[in-house]
């Protein structure tokens, strides 16, 4: 067992990974399962039907107090006053110069009550940043090593969950979240994922982790539903054009090049807001693409982007789509090579490949409401 291993977090679900077979390996500081049956095998799982996911590594930030809401308004894009309790919101947080701090989920718990799950890999950055700008009534607490998640992703998630809860689903919009009793446990769900397909994400007291997951497999049993990885999960949300940060976001990107210009609410004041109002002025030298291309060869986070002899831009993410069957990619290219239908090109392993750019998604057919 490799010292980076041997250091990290065990996930509250982790000897059922390795009972089951899992390849375990280190991932933001814990141990995760990257794959049980194989990548493609499980992507097309969630695909078809329907997979369970630990996504226990994720981060949690409980926000309340008087000015919570103002204290969010200020250190994230979106409009947080939006939202109503029960409802969830993507957004973003940004540093001074535009480049993002972190992308993140918020959730409404009620009047001046709001819980933000962050990104595994930023976990303690984001609190830290947080908590450097904190003012007026408002008590941030990190609860991500009590609580653990589980996801349940795919065109059949929904069957498996009314075998779990008496909540009417029928009713819970996409991006919303319940407290109910799950799996005879009471918990906070909601109706979110990261891979396109219907699905649902539950918190779980670390204590009830147990329980939960019996219940949960043995409803999951019923529906022929299969045990998913971190690679799959990645394969998943890339046929969506769902950003991952550290590759296709980051410190040195903003949201209005990476498309992401709809989680910025331009009428409100933000950390940031002043350059990202005059990079949308001023157009963005360059934006995030997808990027469609011919044969097997893989792109990968890195590879250069060319028009003709010019390097246009790199690669940030890329896989072999297990839906399309074909190589995709995503990557920042000039402004005047992000127009759909543009034929570019990919050096890999020192030779060029077709490109085309494509409008995202990458795959059309997902089951999300």
């Amino acid at each position: 067992m490799s010292d980076s291993i041997a250091q990290a977090i065990k996930t509250p679900f982790y000897q059922y990974h390795v009972d089951a077979g899992a390849r375990m390996v280190e991932f933001a500081g814990y141990i995760m399962p990257i794959q049980y049956t194989g990548i493609t095998a499980e992507h097309n799982a969630v695909r078809d039907n329907v997979g369970l996911f630990d996504l226990s590594h994720m981060g949690e930030f409980d926000v309340r107090g008087a000015d919570a809401l103002a204290f969010l308004q200020k250190t994230t894009t979106n409009n947080v006053a939006a939202l109503q309790p029960g409802q969830i919101q993507y957004n973003c947080m940004t540093y001074p110069d535009g480049g993002i701090v972190d992308d993140l989920l918020v959730y409404c718990l009620g009047e001046n009550a709001y819980l933000l799950v962050v990104n595994a890999s930023n976990l303690q950055k984001d609190f830290d940043w947080l908590s450097g700008h904190l003012t007026g009534d408002v008590k941030l607490t990190n609860s991500s090593y009590g609580i653990g998640l589980l996801a349940i992703q795919g065109p059949n998630a929904v069957k498996v969950m009314r075998e779990l809860t008496d909540y009417d689903l029928d009713a819970m919009a996409y991006y919303t979240h319940a407290t109910a009793k799950v799996g005879g446990v009471e918990v906070l769900f909601s109706r979110t994922g990261y891979t396109g397909e219907d699905g649902f994400e539950i918190y779980i007291p670390n204590e009830q982790c147990p329980a939960l997951w019996k219940a949960v497999s043995s409803a999951g049993a019923n529906h022929g539903m299969e045990l998913i990885g971190l690679g799959a999960r990645d394969t998943l949300r890339l046929e969506m054009k769902m950003a991952l940060y550290g590759n296709d976001i980051d410190q040195t990107t903003s949201p209005v090049e990476a498309g992401l210009s709809w989680i910025v609410d331009f009428d409100k004041e933000f950390i940031g807001k002043d350059v990202l109002v005059q990079q949308k002025a001023d157009k963005p030298r360059r934006r995030l693409v997808c990027l469609e291309m011919e044969g097997r060869v893989v792109p990968r986070h890195g590879f250069e982007i060319y028009d003709g002899d010019a390097v246009v831009g790199q690669v940030t993410s890329g896989t072999f789509s297990p839906s399309l069957q074909i190589p995709v990619a995503l990557g920042y290219v000039a402004r005047a090579q992000a127009r759909t239908g543009t034929a570019l090109e990919v050096m890999v392993r020192n030779k060029k490949f077709p490109a085309v750019v494509v409008k995202p998604p990458f795959y059309k057919n997902a089951s999300h409401k």
